[in-house]
């Protein structure tokens, strides 16, 4: 994997978003309580609501549209819900959020 330097843990509010705008489209980077990241299309595939403006609960986020709940790990949507988001891999490294940039370049637009 090719990491990229996208910016401090820090500048990510704990149960809160950012997003990063590629050339194929938006991805949202989240941080959970507990200082997990994760890095899903900022796109929800039931009415396109931005993912990165729902509401961080554990290790899932709901659509701030119709409250459609994802598994931030696995991007697939939980309870009667059926649908997925593309995940990204992302990690911390020396208090800096790293994200995959051979998976953000290969990724279909959000």
């Amino acid at each position: 994997m090719s990491w990229v330097d996208i910016g401090a843990l820090d500048d990510i509010p704990a149960q809160g978003a950012r997003v990063v705008k590629t050339a194929t489209g938006c991805v949202a980077v989240f941080r959970t309580l507990d200082d997990q990241v994760f890095a899903l299309d900022d796109r929800c595939p039931h009415k396109g609501g931005p993912l990165s403006e729902g509401i961080v609960h554990g290790a899932s986020v709901a659509c701030p549209l119709h409250n459609w709940v994802f598994d931030m790990s696995t991007g697939e949507a939980k309870g009667a819900d059926v649908g997925q988001v593309t995940t990204y891999p992302a990690r911390i490294e020396n208090g800096r959020v790293l994200l995959d940039a051979t998976r953000l370049t290969t990724r279909s637009a959000a």
